[in-house]
């Protein structure tokens, strides 16, 4: 390989496979560090909780040339994602990139590159490259609140842990517990104990929206969260003609449909009967509070198995002669032999020095991020996995692609200054649409269809003209977005670029 050629990744992910494979083909010499035994991130073994599976179905979460086994269940597990994506690395032939069970503990910008101090066993040794992605993914640091009495409470026997650190279902067997969260990873988990735990309880500090896979006969939920349609139904910040027309004109026509929408998942999900109908409305899915239902979670409840209680969270915990217990923040006491916290997760990245921790975001915390992949002032360094949405595996692959044609001298960027007003005016605007719930910057649910156009029309590549316009009317298919792979791309940095041309970094001045 010619030297300023070396791409180190940080996290064996989707986003990080994804990278992976698409650079190594452009012809870069690439290594992937992960602190796992296997591939998967999320997916891993070590920290797939029970009950964990895809949101939506094998037939739109995947990469564009690697699809699902055909005999796969429509929604897939979380073993089974993992066995994807350990097929995905076997099919295309990049295992030799691969150093798992090596974690990256520091990485320093030096001329031209990055010095990285990795963990490999015993050891701590060092090694370089001319650019790194950091791919260790927005949900890789556990967020673990605090709560009054957790010491004792532990001292005294309970059990206190976040969902991903939570891997053996047979640990709750006749215990009591109770789950603080009521996103999509509480209801999988509460749905997967509640057939073995004497009590499952769940907290909801706030009722959000959950959306069956089938909202009526003939209508799949991913024609609303997966179609050019069902996305022109929330306002984007850069409204198309289409959207427009829905927001403005057609109004009334928007909010009927979704109203209808509303009513078909209420009553499919029976949530007046649970008492679980949320206070918002449903276009509040677009601040990133949308999830689909977990399978039998709501049976579960009907049967008892589940209670939930909103409005709700642990005011202290407590050990005494009766057991671990809970006190509620309405006083109520109820028995917790294990709580387990599916409070999401931080989104940092801590083998950065806190200089370059700075550079990276603004005052709030937010990832200033070009696309949701390149830093603004920091060079050889690219982002992969921080458009984070339902359809994650095909943003991450075109996102890919994206880093290939910048570091390849095939993407022109626009000025330091337009990325920045550019990036700044995005966060702007999604801090106000989401009163600050957008993951620091890196989800782009409602609009991963508008991501990936994005991403395209910087690439200059088009989608062929059917599947656009099918794309209208059901839910995208990613293997439309081979075309991809048929774009011209260098077989490797152009010359005269060593190290990785730092002047794309940098855009047009």
């Amino acid at each position: 390989m010619r030297s300023g050629n070396r791409i180190g990744i940080v996290g064996a992910g989707i986003a990080g496979l994804a990278c992976a494979k698409v650079l190594s083909r452009a012809g870069f010499s690439v290594e992937v560090f992960d602190r796992t035994p296997d591939v998967g991130g999320v997916w891993s073994a070590t920290r797939r909780y029970p009950g964990l599976r895809a949101q939506t179905s094998k037939h739109t979460y995947h990469f564009s040339d690697h699809p699902m086994p055909a005999d796969w269940p429509r929604v897939p597990d979380g073993q089974q994602m993992q066995e994807y994506l350990a097929g995905y690395v076997r099919r295309f032939g990049f295992e030799n990139t691969l150093r798992l069970r090596t974690e990256v503990v520091a990485a320093d910008p030096v001329d031209g590159g990055w010095l990285l101090e990795v963990r490999e066993g015993d050891g701590i040794h060092r090694t370089s490259c001319d650019h790194l992605v950091i791919a260790n993914g927005v949900f890789s640091e556990p967020y673990m609140p605090y709560f009054r009495g957790e010491d004792a409470y532990q001292a005294g026997g309970g059990a206190l842990g976040h969902a991903s650190q939570f891997v053996d279902v047979e640990a709750v067997r006749d215990q009591n517990v109770v789950i603080v969260g009521y996103g999509r990873s509480a209801c999988d988990l509460a749905e997967a104990v509640s057939h073995v735990a004497a009590s499952t309880t769940v907290l909801a500090r706030r009722l959000t929206w959950k959306l069956p896979r089938t909202l009526a006969k003939g209508i799949d939920a991913e024609r609303l969260l997966l179609t050019r349609t069902g996305e022109a139904h929330f306002r984007h910040q850069e409204p198309g003609r289409f959207e427009r027309f829905l927001h403005g004109p057609a109004r009334s026509f928007r909010e009927s449909n979704l109203d209808l929408v509303q009513a078909l998942a209420a009553k499919r999900l029976r949530l007046d009967a649970f008492g679980l109908m949320p206070q918002s409305t449903i276009e509040t899915i677009a601040d990133q509070s949308v999830s689909v239902a977990t399978e039998g979670f709501f049976e579960q409840v009907a049967e008892g198995r589940i209670t939930v209680r909103r409005e709700t969270t642990i005011a202290e915990l407590h050990a005494g002669p009766a057991g671990p217990t809970a006190i509620l923040s309405d006083g109520e006491r109820i028995p917790a032999d294990i709580v387990v916290c599916a409070t999401g997760f931080q989104q940092r990245v801590p083998f950065l020095t806190p200089y370059i921790q700075r550079q990276l975001t603004d005052d709030n915390g937010n990832f200033r991020l070009y696309r949701h992949i390149l830093p603004l002032g920091v060079p050889h360094l690219s982002f992969a996995g921080y458009n984070s949405s339902l359809i994650s595996a095909l943003g991450a692959e075109v996102a890919a692609h994206w880093t290939a044609a910048l570091l390849t001298g095939d993407l022109t960027l626009p000025s330091a200054e337009a990325m920045a007003e550019h990036t700044d005016r995005r966060l702007a605007w999604l801090q106000e649409r989401t009163g600050g719930k957008h993951a620091h910057g890196t989800a782009i649910e409602p609009f991963a269809i508008q991501n990936l156009d994005d991403m395209l029309a910087d690439l200059g590549v088009k989608l062929p003209r059917g599947a656009r316009a099918a794309q209208w009317v059901r839910p995208i298919r990613p293997a439309a977005y081979q075309v991809l792979g048929n774009r011209r791309t260098s077989s490797a940095p152009p010359p005269n670029s060593a190290p990785i041309a730092q002047d794309a970094y940098a855009g047009d001045s």
